[in-house]
């Protein structure tokens, strides 16, 4: 699966923004989609990731109630749509794609495919 993230951009503190991931390859719906971010000098980390039919969503608990995970099977694309966004936000957002038959969605090394990151800057 080849994936393409885009939609970041740079937004005022208590903005939005939506990130898509555009899949291809291979048939979008057989994974997980994953969403991650990285800001400088930080690790990855986990932002949230949705099941294969949409069914189940998780979310850390940094963006829970601001951030909302969908997908769209039959474009084959995932979307972050991030409100209230905050300068801690700001960093480079890959989405990911794995097959995940268990278990939680917030390790990156369950993820097979990923994308090559869109920058988001919040500014306070």
């Amino acid at each position: 699966v080849q994936l393409q993230a885009s939609g970041g951009g740079l937004v005022q503190a208590g903005g939005s923004l939506r990130l898509s991931c555009a899949a291809s390859g291979r048939t979008f719906s057989d994974y997980v989609a994953g969403w991650f971010r990285q800001a400088p000098g930080k690790e990855r980390e986990f932002v949230g990731g949705i099941s294969r039919r949409g069914g189940r969503v998780d979310y850390a608990d940094s963006v829970k109630g601001r951030f909302t995970i969908s997908r769209e099977n039959a474009k084959n694309t995932a979307y972050l749509q991030m409100n209230s966004l905050k300068p801690e936000d700001t960093a480079a957002y890959y989405c990911a794609a794995g097959n995940i038959v268990w278990g939680g969605y917030d390790r990156s090394a369950r993820y097979d495919y990923w994308g090559q990151g869109t920058q988001v800057t919040v500014s306070s």
